[in-house]
């Protein structure tokens, strides 16, 4: 009688342990903090409304000559294959303030198809973005080189980071969007 008891009350956590058990083997490379800047449609964007939600960042720049436009048709790939999870978001951040304009980023984000209901392009303060790029993400300095890393970085909906994938590889997208899917089973 007390091993039904024990089974029934058990059942439960050992279901609940399988599903985290996707994302248990994501690595936390640390929190994004809150930020503060402007969106591709020139409002002000707070990262709240990315509270809750899984998202995808990237630092790319509208003049790229090199690896941007493959990167942001690598995000695209992305925003199609989780375009019915309403708690996926794209965040594109530019390493590039003084040019990309919320207008000059609206238009790039038009021409490739970017979602604004799912997919963000930001820009702001050059400090601001240098902060989020090198203390934060870890990824490049915003600092006037224009180079920056072609890794896109996972956030979960603790706003920890949980993954990177370096886009010139095969199965980056593939697992990139795979762990989306995990994290998007895990509970919160």
């Amino acid at each position: 009688m007390k091993i039904a008891a024990f089974t029934l009350l058990a059942a439960p956590l050992l279901l609940t342990s399988a599903c985290r058990r996707h994302t248990a083997d994501l690595p936390d490379y640390g929190t994004v903090p809150q930020f503060q800047l402007t969106a591709q449609n020139g409002q002000p964007f707070d990262s709240a409304v990315l509270k809750g939600k899984i998202w995808v960042a990237d630092f790319i720049f509208t003049t790229c000559p090199g690896p941007c436009p493959r990167m942001t048709s690598q995000m695209h790939q992305v925003q199609q294959a989780t375009w019915k999870m309403s708690e996926v978001k794209l965040v594109s951040f530019t390493v590039d303030p003084a040019r990309d304009t919320p207008q000059q980023l609206a238009e790039y984000a038009k021409a490739h198809h970017a979602s604004p209901e799912h997919w963000y392009f930001l820009t702001g303060p050059q400090q601001e973005l240098d902060h989020l790029g090198f203390d934060v993400f870890k990824l490049n300095h915003v600092d006037g080189a224009f180079q920056h890393s072609t890794r896109f970085a996972l956030v979960d909906k603790d706003s920890h980071i949980r993954g990177y994938y370096e886009t010139s590889e095969p199965q980056a997208i593939s697992k990139l969007v795979s762990d989306i899917h995990a994290l998007g089973r895990e509970a919160t």
